[in-house]
């Protein structure tokens, strides 16, 4: 053995070459935290001196490397510049080393490596990889760029066009890609990767494979012509910038970075690298992206330490169909959990399983399943009139009309259908759980599941707590959500819940700034500045301007600041039957395409209307709209955190993110107060407390602003 440590270690092989082997103690995966990078240095350095005729890098562990600790990012990323350029320096100090070392160099890839991992994979002369194998760099997602060389070595190694694909789209590339665009020098079966390794060392001594010229290709400037430079970069460079947007600078900055450091050798493109690494990792919109990776961790977390109590799903029930219920079945039987789905009606179970297949169409056209795949997950859908078919399912989704009195009399009649054990869980946006319990014998196995639409597509489900719910009923809950590949997050019950109960008010905002004369297609142009994936009219369209109206009332009976004490344009279009793109016309007219999605157009008539109901004409700045519209939402959910609605800022955030389309690279409501600082906040809302209590901040919130004090700081960065 060269070298043994608590990260990696060192040992030789027969064939005459040493195998440095990752295998992090303490943790599921191997990654490049401050121990791992001091081992590998320890570690080339032994190997360097030892004599062996080459190195292959490994891992026992299920994946390579999956990147950089995170978990170290915020403290480093708040450093100095002059340390953050430090760690930087002595990483690449490392990587350097392993491409300088004085014989060949292969990385044998057998699942996932990810940043950090598949930099040092690029940096060493081969690689080879089994299909398992995934690569890539993600780096872009968390606002960053690759730091150890990533930006430099890649170009020179499969080529500028691709180098700017995969680095600017952070996606993770399978194996046959890889071997396609030579980032993957061979692809073999898990058995011979070892022994492919040594092979190709054995081949480059022999002056079979020629290690000298890669390397010195890498090192060197790129051999492209000044005008294939130019073609090349700034074509990526105008396709990134429409892709990613104006908040994301990273995807843009990495592209910009290749051209610049194109005609640089190793030292100079690296010192490049460093700069535009510091440029980025010193912005909120990287803290903010990190931010997020580490809420999706802590959320895991907490869902994983819930299962524990939670009872086995093997199988399910939907009861109602249509859009709804088939989107949900559709999610369960896609991820292996069967499901019988129940309506009255057989035009609801006609309109579920259309559902179901229109979902499965888009996939099998992606070429992500094929037709067997397609028939196997339909097969796990049984489509039943009545209860004598239900079975026993581990737990049922009521998912009939919003409607508490319809729901009260489906519930009641569904418990007596199914055994005691069967956890029964309502699909409900706005009517209390613990309302709906009172309809059942066993309230102790209810609880709310409310699922956000398009249910294929987004990933928050609402899990709610009632006052009788159990802890197993809960935990189950939180597996099924899971086991449906959803972000569970367990909410108290409420009004609203947590994400609608955080929206009104700023549908409230909207609503009185139309009400003094704000023109709604200017809010929505503000709001989409502000990085919404849509703005708050077209928002209203596409949820239902009568879905609005049904929630505006649960939301005005459970808490009078959010009343409105005036007929609102929601109120008017409502009262029209113009409920969005449902009926052809909200706010905006829409007409289907040929694909059958809405596009939505103007609607010539929309002004006329709107002025029944203003009372007066003013003009707007874009900032008073943007802070009106923010600090209503954001008001709100201090409160939820306040009154225990959810226990963390995360929960908080990470709802609103992947429940609402919250702008990511603001991090969340609770985040973006921080990012002003709280005193501020609390003095912008007092700019317009004449506007009614929507605008108070909460007396916590006032000290917090006096101690100097901040969501995350206070809940120790992750909410925890």
């Amino acid at each position: 053995m060269i070298f043994k440590g608590k990260a990696l270690q060192v040992d030789r092989l027969p064939s005459g070459s040493a195998r440095l082997d990752f295998n992090l103690q303490d943790s599921s995966v191997n990654k490049f935290n401050r121990l791992t990078l001091e081992e590998l240095r320890t570690a080339v350095g032994e190997v360097a001196k030892s004599g062996v005729a080459g190195l292959v890098f490994s891992s026992s562990k299920p994946a390579f490397i999956v990147g950089a600790d995170i978990t170290e990012f915020p403290a480093m990323f708040s450093e100095a510049g002059e340390q953050l350029l430090a760690w930087l320096e002595e990483g690449n100090e490392i990587f350097n080393a392993i491409e300088d070392l004085p014989f060949p160099t292969v990385t044998a890839l057998d699942g996932i490596a990810l940043g950090g991992g598949f930099e040092l994979a690029v940096a060493t002369d081969f690689r080879i990889g089994t299909e398992r194998a995934i690569v890539g760099f993600p780096e872009v997602k968390l606002g960053i760029l690759p730091g150890f060389g990533g930006c430099v070595r890649l170009p020179r190694l499969i080529g500028a066009d691709n180098a700017n694909q995969w680095i600017a789209s952070g996606d993770q590339i399978r194996a046959d890609q890889a071997f396609r665009e030579g980032a993957l020098d061979a692809v073999v079966t898990r058995e011979y990767l070892i022994s492919g390794a040594e092979k190709i060392i054995l081949q480059a001594n022999a002056g079979k494979l020629e290690y000298r010229s890669i390397r010195q290709r890498k090192t060197q400037a790129l051999k492209l012509s000044p005008i294939e430079l130019q073609v090349a970069f700034d074509t990526a460079k105008a396709m990134v910038a429409a892709k990613s947007g104006p908040h994301y600078p990273a995807p843009v900055t990495a592209v910009q970075l290749m051209h610049e450091s194109a005609g640089l050798d190793r030292a100079g493109a690296l010192r490049k690298e460093h700069e535009a690494f510091l440029q980025l990792a010193g912005g909120t919109v990287s803290s903010n992206l990190v931010q997020i990776f580490l809420n999706e961790q802590f959320l895991s977390g907490k869902a994983k330490r819930l299962l524990s109590a939670a009872a086995d799903v093997k199988s399910a029930a939907v009861l109602g169909a249509g859009i709804m219920g088939g989107g949900i079945a559709y999610q369960s039987a896609l991820k292996g959990v069967p499901i019988v789905m129940k309506d009255i009606v057989q035009e609801g179970l006609d309109l579920g399983m259309k559902e179901a297949r229109a979902q499965l169409d888009k996939r099998l056209a992606r070429g992500r399943i094929n037709v067997q795949r397609m028939l196997e997950i339909l097969s796990r859908i049984n489509p039943v009139l009545d209860y004598e078919q239900l079975g026993q399912p581990d737990i049922v989704v009521e998912a009939v009309v919003e409607n508490p009195e319809v729901k009260k009399t489906v519930l009641h009649e569904l418990e007596q259908q199914t055994p005691e054990s069967t956890i029964i869980a309502s699909n409900t946006s706005t009517i209390s759980i613990d309302e709906l319990a009172g309809a059942l014998q066993r309230p102790e196995q209810f609880c709310g599941m409310h699922f956000f639409n398009p249910v294929p597509v987004m990933p928050l489900v609402e899990v709610i707590r009632g006052e009788a719910s159990s802890e197993r009923t809960i935990a189950t809950t939180v597996a099924y959500a899971k086991a449906m590949g959803k972000t569970p997050i367990v909410v108290n019950d409420c009004p609203g819940f947590l994400v609608n109960r955080i929206l009104f008010p700023y549908f409230g905002a909207f609503s009185a700034l139309i009400r003094e004369g704000a023109d709604f297609r200017q809010i929505d142009a503000v709001m989409e500045k502000f990085g919404w994936p849509m703005g708050p009219a077209y928002l209203l369209d596409v949820v239902g301007i009568d879905t609005a109206v049904h929630c505006q009332h649960v939301l005005a009976d459970g808490y009078a600041r959010m009343a409105l004490t005036f007929e609102s344009a929601i109120d008017l279009l409502y009262g029209k039957g113009d409920f969005g793109q449902k009926t052809g016309a909200g706010f905006y007219r829409y007409e289907r395409d040929k694909r059958g999605k809405p596009v939505k157009s103007p609607r010539e008539d929309c002004d006329r209307l709107i002025a029944q109901t203003q009372s007066g004409n003013r003009n707007f700045d874009d900032q008073e709209i943007r802070d009106r519209m923010m600090v209503a939402m954001c008001l709100e959910a201090a409160r939820c955190l306040e009154e225990g609605i959810v226990a963390s800022p995360v929960e908080v955030d990470m709802g609103l993110i992947l429940g609402l389309g919250f702008p990511a690279f603001r991090g969340g409501a609770l985040r973006y107060v921080d990012t002003i600082g709280i005193a501020r906040f609390c003095a912008l809302a007092d700019r317009f407390r004449d506007l009614g209590s929507l605008y108070y901040p909460t007396e916590k919130m006032r000290a917090m602003a006096a101690n100097g004090e901040s969501f995350y700081k206070q809940a120790g960065g992750t909410g925890s």
